[in-house]
């Protein structure tokens, strides 16, 4: 008889599981423990902006080579939603697209001619399947990077206007009903389908852990920025027991109908590492 587990986990991959400096696994203790809890039946999902590729190089492949079982309910939901894939053997299918959420060809095309005059601070991640993210150059510093990550958006925000594409960026909108979100996070910016969303990458979750097995009750969402809140009102509006781990609280904790845990003075990676060896010494 299949049991239900006791928790699940949905996961941020920048800041939480990848150093925001190195971009990748950089505490040897998050992969081991991501793997030891995922043998112990706690299903994984990494809920991330980030391409399908960067997933799969930077964390699942330390994943599999610390020991992940074949059978692991591990997941990855990328691009906020809209490209997803099985980690292991035994749930790997293909990569999934969701070619209703994926920018039109004009609008990434006007991107590039913007993205022309910002070389020397960001690059264009050829990787998304779904979007348009320019990321922070890493020999690139975020005194430099952040006054030109906002004259990029403005840039941005301008060119979709001028091709007449409803588009909004922090609170501005050139149209009842925008389209297109431009979305500026602490080493990037991502232009995309304003469908996407850490919501929308927590129903994705679910969705795949229905097909795999029985779906947890209880959950944990871990993030490093407001807008990775919205798993964890998702599963609060589906009915699960949900508390969110904020690991970069000094941005501001909103107020929440559940449980938001911070780790202390860790943030990012630290904090990450810190949950992450909780839960071992709980889930048992």
């Amino acid at each position: 008889m299949k049991t239900t587990p006791p928790l699940g986990l949905l996961l941020d991959v920048d800041g939480p599981i990848a150093s925001p400096v190195s971009r990748s696994i950089g505490i040897d203790s998050i992969t081991r423990d991501l793997v030891t809890l995922a043998g112990r039946g706690i299903p994984v999902v990494f809920n991330t902006g980030r391409t399908d590729a960067f997933l799969r190089d930077e964390v699942i492949k330390p994943l599999l080579a610390a020991g992940l079982a074949a059978d692991a309910r591990v997941y990855g939901v990328c691009e906020k939603g809209a490209v997803w894939f099985g980690a292991t053997i035994t749930n790997f299918a293909g990569i999934q697209v969701d070619d209703s959420l994926t920018l039109q060809a004009d609008a990434v095309a006007a991107l590039r001619t913007v993205h022309e005059s910002f070389t020397d601070w960001m690059f264009w991640d050829d990787g998304k399947r779904s979007m348009v993210s320019l990321e922070q150059r890493t020999d690139v510093d975020s005194a430099a990077f952040l006054p030109e990550r906002d004259r990029f958006c403005a840039d941005a925000y301008e060119a979709l206007d001028a091709l007449g594409i409803g588009v909004e960026w922090l609170g501005r909108r050139n149209a009842a009903e925008p389209t297109v979100r431009i979305d500026p996070t602490i080493i990037s910016i991502d232009v995309e389908a304003v469908g996407v969303g850490k919501d929308l990458g927590a129903e994705r979750a679910l969705e795949l852990l229905a097909a795999s097995g029985e779906i947890p009750r209880v959950w944990r969402t871990v993030g490093d920025s407001r807008t990775d809140y919205a798993m964890a009102d998702y599963l609060h509006a589906e009915g699960f027991e949900v508390a969110h781990v904020d690991v970069r609280p000094a941005d501001g904790v909103p107020e929440k109908d559940y449980p938001i845990q911070t780790m202390g003075d860790l943030v990012n990676d630290d904090a990450g590492a810190a949950f992450l060896a909780e839960c071992v010494e709980r889930y048992r």
